[in-house]
């Protein structure tokens, strides 16, 4: 009779487990989705102007009024904050300034018109890597994210610049992507990445963390591409998967875009104890 009592209990108390991991992983899902707002709206736009017969301007042009009414709508709804949105502009320009280099190398192009292009660049495509940001800034608030055993100023700085170098100089000089991972996974072995999801507080790898976004954005750009945001020249003719090998440089974009956000906010916590 006890062993039957006893196997019960424990019955109920693994249902209970599963059932609380359940609620958990909903939580979390719903946090993440109203942390990609920004980048499901952008998704969204790209498949709706792709389909749709447009009139008075170009493509390129009606992405652009979209964003920019969608980033209104964000700090007017208070879905962000005046600070977040300094950190979405400095990476919309940070990504613009890239976009400008990467398509007069020739390693990407817009072939679509626009009045809204410079140098061949059309303007939303600064809101691709603001989404970004976005995400960061909306899931670091949403989900009570904070850092164990961040490296101290200057190794995370001097890293960060050098990461972002090199997807300019690797065109005229050696890529070194790979010796930039490895000090990546050196510099951060120890750091760790805490959430709380339902009361709940979780950690993370930093570096797995990276990892895992970097995936997810390599998805994300394969949907961009099928709907026709950017054209790689083997997507000239007919689309086709972006080469795996992609995940490296979105992996390392990751990287700069949570090392420039997580600076701020040492930045700004410490303005704020002082």
């Amino acid at each position: 009779m006890n062993v039957t009592i006893q196997r019960d209990s424990q019955k109920k108390s693994i249902e209970e487990k599963i059932m609380r991991a359940i609620k958990q992983l909903v939580r979390f899902g719903w946090e993440q989705a109203l942390s990609c707002l920004f980048p499901v709206v952008i998704f969204a736009s790209l498949a709706v102007t792709q389909i749709l017969p447009l009139s008075f301007l170009p493509r390129y042009d009606w992405l652009l009024l979209i964003f920019l009414l969608m980033q209104w709508g964000m700090i007017r709804s208070g879905l962000e904050t005046r600070d977040e949105l300094k950190v979405i502009t400095l990476f919309h320009l940070i990504g613009f300034a890239l976009e400008i280099f990467k398509v007069h190398m020739g390693s990407w192009s817009y072939p679509e018109e626009g009045y809204s292009k410079i140098f061949g660049v059309p303007l939303y495509s600064g809101f691709m890597y603001a989404s970004v940001a976005s995400y960061l800034c909306q899931a670091w608030r949403r989900l009570k994210v904070d850092l164990v055993k961040w490296p101290p100023f200057l190794a995370v700085v001097p890293l960060a610049a050098a990461i972002y170098l090199n997807f300019f100089t690797h065109h005229y000089w050696a890529d070194v992507r790979w010796w930039l991972s490895a000090l990546v996974i050196i510099v951060f072995y120890r750091s760790w990445v805490t959430y709380e999801v339902g009361r709940t507080r979780y950690r993370m790898p930093l570096v797995f963390s990276f990892v895992l976004i970097g995936f997810f954005i390599w998805i994300a750009e394969n949907i961009a591409t099928f709907f026709g945001a950017w054209e790689y020249p083997n997507q000239t003719n007919a689309w086709s998967l972006v080469h795996l090998g992609k995940v490296s440089s979105w992996l390392l974009l990751v990287i700069v875009s949570f090392l420039i956000v997580a600076t701020l906010k040492q930045v700004k916590g410490k303005m704020a104890q002082g």
